[in-house]
């Protein structure tokens, strides 16, 4: 164990609720919950078994603070693998705060934010990779960022990451063993296996990669921009989605001037959605202005929703927006079918498809007046981004820059080792990028990261976790 002292926090919201909960950690936490708990019936907690609930008051001075049942923890058997008390009381702001100071004026510090998950990290209750999903738990905001974090507490990253070293820790050792002992362990025809198992661990790593994208997107949400002219129903469409009036919606072209950002849970799934500026030729400066910002985000955007007004005639407005969703994610809504639409689905497939034969795009009718057609424009965003099918299975995303830094630092390594391979170096070039490869590995599970790093992720926890 890294750290000796005993810690305090209060491990649950600091507003008015229902219950609260005060945390204290460390090999004191036992001698300090003597000295400011009163049981019924005079029983020390120290003298209690571990995992067992006792009900009584917290004091100070005699003076009682609030009814309260604790919880102990011996070590090792708990979240940071240290003694633990929790202390479950009322949850108003002053009585959680009375008695966080009681623990501290007994013997106990101020817990540093994530100290608690990075005590459990030091003394080996979890990888990094599992702290950084606890983190990711508390700060999930859609059920698939929920259970991919779950699958990452669970080991699932760390149990595909050492199964990877082990393989690259087995041909190190092999290597540098053939190297000294020449004699007993031969070297002849083990570069074809290396180079097998070096492209099957670069393609298993490559797969790894290649789930970031969707990983960001399950843990930050879908990066998603409103395009359409004037008067098309953008700024209505954006009102059923969220689902309540948030965009000011008039008869009035141009009533949208600036950029309107919304954060929704669709299906399970978030969109950061942002309502632009009707595109079309203007001489009002404000107005050009939002419309430019509206290219820029498209030009970012992870998914576009260009909004057809169906009931008026497509012109050289709708031909620019589709110029600009060129390549792009994107989902044709053609709004207003509750009118007489003038615009069919043949119309916009005509013009689309004539400057983009190889492109595939959905059309969908709706009415965002009416509330129709919004159910299947929300199937087709679930199938389109996860193929209607995201985290009810064990695979893995990535979903943390740091890891897919170190990922891509391992495929570069043993890619090397491959180079090396193919212009006949001798083996030991290769166990020094086998080497690195495993190094930058251990950086996602916490093995081979410096203490100035451990702070730094730990410090963007929350207090009390």
């Amino acid at each position: 164990m890294k750290y000796y002292n005993t810690i305090a926090a209060i491990s649950t919201a600091v507003s008015p609720s229902g219950i609260g909960i005060v945390r204290i950690v460390g090999k004191e936490a036992f001698e300090i919950a003597d000295k400011i708990y009163k049981g019924k019936c005079g029983k020390k907690l120290s003298e209690q078994k571990t995992h067992t609930i006792h009900y009584g008051y917290i004091v100070d001075n005699n003076k009682i603070l609030d009814e309260v049942l604790i919880m102990l923890m011996r070590g090792p058997h708990s979240y940071t693998g240290e003694d633990t008390i929790e202390i479950n009381c009322h949850g108003g702001v002053y009585v959680i705060k009375r008695i966080l100071e009681a623990a501290i004026k007994y013997g106990a510090r101020p817990a540093e934010p994530g100290e608690f998950t990075k005590r459990a990290f030091l003394n080996g209750r979890l990888d990094l990779s599992q702290a950084e999903a606890v983190g990711d738990i508390i700060s999930s905001e859609n059920e698939f960022a929920l259970r991919s974090s779950i699958s990452q507490l669970k080991g699932n990253i760390k149990k595909k990451i050492n199964h990877i070293r082990d393989e690259i820790i087995y041909h190190t050792a092999f290597i540098e063993s053939a190297l000294d002992d020449p004699e007993h362990i031969s070297l002849d025809g083990y570069v074809d296996k290396l180079e097998r198992d070096v492209c099957r661990i670069l393609s298993e790593i490559s797969d790894l990669i290649s789930t970031c994208n969707d990983g960001r997107i399950i843990k930050e949400g879908i990066q998603t921009v409103i395009l359409g002219k004037p008067n098309a129903g953008k700024s209505s469409l954006l009102n059923i989605l969220v689902g309540e009036e948030r965009a000011i919606v008039t008869e009035i072209e141009g009533t949208t001037r600036d950029i309107l950002e919304e954060h929704i849970n669709l299906q399970g799934i978030s969109l950061n959605i942002i309502d632009t500026a009707g595109i079309h030729d203007t001489e009002d400066i404000v107005e050009r202005i939002g419309i430019e910002k509206a290219k820029e985000y498209a030009e970012k955007a992870d998914l576009i929703i260009y909004v057809v007004d169906a009931s008026t005639s497509i012109d050289e407005n709708d031909e620019k927006i589709i110029k600009i969703i060129k390549g792009k994610r994107s989902i044709i809504l053609l709004n207003k079918s509750d009118l007489d639409m003038i615009v069919t689905k043949e119309d916009v497939k005509s013009i689309y498809f004539e400057l983009y034969p190889a492109d595939d795009i959905p059309i969908i009718e709706v009415s965002a007046k009416k509330n129709q057609g919004i159910k299947e424009f929300e199937k087709i965003i679930k199938n389109m981004f996860f193929e209607g099918n995201l985290a009810l299975n064990d695979k893995i995303y990535i979903t943390n820059i740091r890891q897919k830094k170190a990922l891509q630092d391992a495929y570069e390594a043993l890619n090397k080792v491959n180079e090396s391979i193919t212009a006949g170096m001798p083996e030991d070039f290769y166990s020094i990028d086998l080497l690195e490869a495993y190094e930058s590995l251990g950086k996602i599970t916490g093995e081979t990261i410096g203490e100035d790093l451990v702070n730094e992720i730990f410090s963007k926890f929350c207090m009390g976790k």
